[in-house]
């Protein structure tokens, strides 16, 4: 599998995921995957192997400087574990504020909006659920 195919393959992994959440949260079949983070757990292996191997090529990771990580980033296989782990992130983020909200009993048309700005744009999602967990308790 070239680090196209494997790119595909984790997109193609995570936005089935997204939309169970978005739109069937109460699911059993996604009540299953969050309660045991199946996706979120294969999309670490595929980024154990891709940082591995990124790491064979460009040796030591340098995260110290904005220069060294950009130069981190020009080598495909790190491109690709990047990607992989805000992928696995971003879910894991979107399943904690769907289990955030079997307690709080927020409406799933709020809640939409947070896992798609979470899927999109990681911690605005995270922010906005944030702030309407904080309206919530409040009240």
């Amino acid at each position: 599998m070239t680090p196209t195919d494997v790119f595909s393959f984790a997109n193609m992994t995570a936005m089935p995921m997204w939309i169970l959440m978005m739109l069937l949260p109460k699911w059993k079949v996604t009540r299953f995957l969050i309660e045991f983070k199946i996706v979120p757990l294969l999309l670490s292996v595929v980024y154990a192997i891709y940082i591995f191997l990124a790491m064979q090529i460009g040796g030591g990771m340098d995260f110290g400087s904005l220069n060294s990580v950009m130069e981190l980033f020009t080598e495909e296989n790190a491109v690709l574990a990047g990607w992989v782990h805000y992928l696995a992130f971003d879910l894991l983020i979107g399943m904690w504020i769907l289990d955030q909200n079997k307690k709080l009993g927020i409406h799933q048309l709020l809640i939409a909006p947070c896992l798609f700005a979470t899927f999109m744009l990681g911690p605005i999602g995270f922010l906005l659920f944030t702030i309407i967990r904080t309206i919530k308790l409040k009240k």
